[in-house]
């Protein structure tokens, strides 16, 4: 490509060359060959090409758009929630710490309830800052070396009560629970005073409550002598019958709504 948009500027340096060769043949500088050569080439430029750029302010507008609300948004101490933004920023300038998350813009998150800790701990890095958040306000981060991490699960620590070594039997609601040291506790319902038989050896049942079971309570009625309609699986005829004379009372309160209504618009025009 070079050899081609080379040859014009050649052929016409080699003319010039000729000619001024021809008027002063003194004259064999070969600087001064090619000055005239690109002088008699060169054409005249009517317009110059500048750079495309957006005018009339479009480009260079005032640039102050909205604040991003950077900065620290729970104190120390402070209490939280999981998922509360602790602190927002752009960069590591605060590392998470212990029961802390960060976010992929940076932002440092609540992971557990509790209270709000900003420290540095020189062991895990002589210059980060680090947020925590702790169970109890007057928890310090960080913790000593090899200290186990406190971990709430979302319980409570209750004390807990020693255990009665002594059995005997004892009532729970309508229940009587009997218990006997070497064998399995029994739970059976108490008497009632409407002559009622307590049933015996009650199971625990899904809800941990103590009941009978399906069948049992099935019999219920036939326990207590009262007579029920036997259930025919299948029977649509009942069911037709049923709901053919709902809709009848139904159309019956309508046409007597109509009716009231109409009497009384008849009053009002007369």
């Amino acid at each position: 490509m070079l050899l081609l948009r080379t040859r014009a500027p050649i052929r016409a340096a080699a003319h010039v060359a000729k000619a001024s060769c021809a008027a002063s043949p003194a004259s064999l500088n070969v600087l001064d060959v090619l000055r005239a050569s690109i002088a008699a080439s060169t054409p005249t430029l009517a317009t110059v090409r500048h750079a495309s750029h957006a005018a009339q302010g479009r480009a260079n507008g005032v640039k102050n758009g909205p604040g991003k609300r950077l900065g620290a948004k729970k104190t120390g101490e402070q209490y939280v929630v999981p998922g509360n933004i602790i602190y927002k920023q752009r960069g590591t300038l605060w590392y998470p710490g212990e029961n802390a998350y960060m976010g992929r813009d940076h932002t440092i998150h609540a992971g557990v309830k509790g209270f709000v800790k900003y420290y540095r701990d020189p062991l895990k890095h002589p210059k980060r800052k680090y947020i925590g958040v702790v169970f109890d306000r007057n928890d310090t981060l960080p913790r000593p070396l090899n200290a186990p991490r406190a971990r709430r699960l979302n319980l409570l620590a209750v004390p807990r009560q020693p255990e009665d070594d002594t059995f005997a039997a004892g009532f729970v609601d309508d229940l009587t629970v009997d218990q006997t040291p070497g064998k399995e506790s029994t739970v059976r319902e108490r008497p009632r005073k409407d002559g009622r038989v307590p049933v015996k050896d009650l199971k625990i049942r899904p809800g941990y409550m103590f009941r009978e079971a399906n069948w049992q309570i099935g019999r219920a009625p036939d326990r207590a002598g009262v007579d029920v309609k036997k259930f025919v699986k299948g029977d649509r005829w009942a069911a037709w019958r049923k709901a053919s004379v709902r809709a009848k009372t139904i159309r019956e309160k309508i046409a007597i709504g109509r009716r009231k209504g109409g009497s009384k618009k008849q009053k009002n025009k007369k």
